[in-house]
């Protein structure tokens, strides 16, 4: 099955531990991507962020970061999408819209892979730099 949807840093986080935070709209294609097993990317910067995002404490979360990566890791629902020239040259070429490295390699990677993102980051939904699902 082809992937079709990139899910943000925040995205993957909060539908493994706080799918309430979900908008209607992301838990209902979310709930469609479990129930078809299709399977969803997710930027090689994400697994840095949430790393950093545990660090800092701005989740608590009932697993560990090693059990989160490691959902992550085991579950082929989850295919990670590495960092690569294709991405980083994309990156080049997205102006100055937005400012924070992670946000343009998870954009950049969604442009390259052609695939929709799934996100609530008002920063990336307004640069309009990728087809979206908010």
């Amino acid at each position: 099955m082809a992937l079709r949807f990139l899910l943000d840093t925040h995205i993957i986080v909060r539908w493994l531990s706080e799918p309430l935070r979900l908008s209607r709209e992301q838990a209902r294609v979310l709930n469609d991507i479990t129930r078809t097993g299709e399977p969803v990317a997710l930027s090689g910067i994400s697994l840095v962020e949430i790393a950093v995002l545990f660090t800092r404490g701005h989740y608590r979360m009932k697993s560990t970061p090693a059990e989160l990566l490691g959902t992550l890791d085991d579950n082929p629902a989850f295919q990670v999408l590495p960092i690569t020239i294709d991405i980083v040259a994309e990156v080049a070429t997205m102006g100055g819209s937005l400012s924070d490295p992670a946000d343009r390699a998870i954009v950049a990677t969604a442009r390259v892979h052609r695939l929709r993102l799934i996100t609530s980051d008002q920063r990336i939904i307004e640069s309009r730099l990728v087809a979206i699902v908010d």
